[in-house]
């Protein structure tokens, strides 16, 4: 390992730990020193940092890390640098069945539509990944099939497929909010802006495997995803099945964005930033871009959701409006930059 690898790792060390003296509650420098090495002063003190404060941040550096890598993923298997979940479609999907499962669950809307009797028994908990799953996988079923029918398996037009299904999905997505009662709508749109605020500590234990799963995977197949960026006949000259690993890298990418934004909604261009940055700071091949991403992304998500919390007194900011106005920026620079 170089250099410039070590350093990424003391800066994702360095932000989760900086990343616990952000907050709300008014700490002090001894005592969150204190919570971390010892015990807090009091009771209260433990329950925020141990129970609100550090599973924020760990949730946070496991959602960047899993968007980060689940962007490089789409664009090694589209060989396009400005794919990403957001703009592939994904999220949309994803959104769309979490959006539906989060409105079953509250009883005006379930019960308007006869749904109610079918709802208890089922955990929320439980549904909500399912069905925010079940949307990122039809959205990736969608834009394989516009792409194998309309466009005749070109690659390189399915970022155009997903940017069109994401905008189809998303508008699914709002018919059906406008339809529902309007506090429970109210609760999906904060939520589909993407937020930390609501995180609770068992939900790093659902994101932790899911990303390890999806890592260990990409990492078994980091050869085979190099190959690929070579073009489809010459990675099948070297033994590549590549309808088999672009089908397996695509539902990867779904169970990782599908978990994320069914508990933290839609947070969209950390997919698209991370990958390019680990490109040109410790190379293009696949198993260093995938763990460059992971320490990279998780890192950069953290420090946003300080910004979320400090840029406006007594107010939260949604992250994923900060991560749209920079990636925003960021996409219009990588299209400059790859016309010139």
């Amino acid at each position: 390992m170089n250099k410039k690898f070590w350093l990424l790792c003391f800066f994702a060390i360095t932000s989760v730990i900086v990343g616990l003296f952000f907050g709300a509650a008014d700490f002090s420098n001894r005592e969150l020193l204190s919570c971390l090495v010892d015990s807090c002063s009091s009771e209260v003190n433990e329950m925020i940092f141990w129970e609100i404060r550090a599973p924020r941040v760990l949730v946070g550096f496991l959602v960047g890390a899993g968007l980060a890598v689940a962007g490089a993923t789409l664009q090694n298997v589209t060989r396009n640098g400005l794919a990403d979940p957001y703009l592939f479609g994904v999220v949309s999907g994803a959104g769309l069945g979490a959006s539906i499962a989060t409105l079953l669950f509250d009883s005006n809307f379930a019960e308007n539509l006869g749904l109610l009797s079918l709802l208890p028994g089922i955990s929320f908990s439980l549904a909500l990944p399912f069905a925010a799953f079940l949307g990122a996988l039809f959205s990736v079923i969608l834009v394989q099939l516009l792409v194998t029918r309309t466009f005749g398996s070109k690659t390189e037009h399915m970022l155009l497929a997903g940017i069109a299904v994401s905008f189809m999905l998303s508008a699914l997505s709002h018919f059906i909010l406008f339809m529902a009662e309007p506090f429970a709508a109210n609760k999906v749109i904060f939520w589909l802006m993407g937020s930390l605020a609501r995180i609770e500590t068992w939900y790093a234990w659902v994101i932790l495997p899911v990303l390890i799963v999806s890592v260990s995977l990409l990492l078994l197949y980091g050869r085979h995803m190099d190959a690929l960026l070579i073009g489809d006949e010459n990675a099948k000259t070297l033994g590549v099945h590549v309808g088999r690993l672009r089908i397996l890298s695509l539902a990867t990418c779904a169970a990782l964005t599908a978990c994320i934004v069914a508990y933290c909604g839609g947070i969209g261009f950390v997919g698209l930033m991370i990958p390019h940055i680990i490109r040109n700071w410790l190379g293009v091949t696949s198993r260093t871009l995938i763990i460059g991403c992971v320490l990279l992304g998780g890192a950069f998500l953290v420090w946003v959701d300080v910004i979320a919390r400090i840029a406006l007194p007594d107010q939260e900011i949604p992250i994923g409006i900060i991560t749209s106005a920079i990636g925003s920026i960021f996409f219009l620079l990588a299209m400059r930059q790859r016309n010139t």
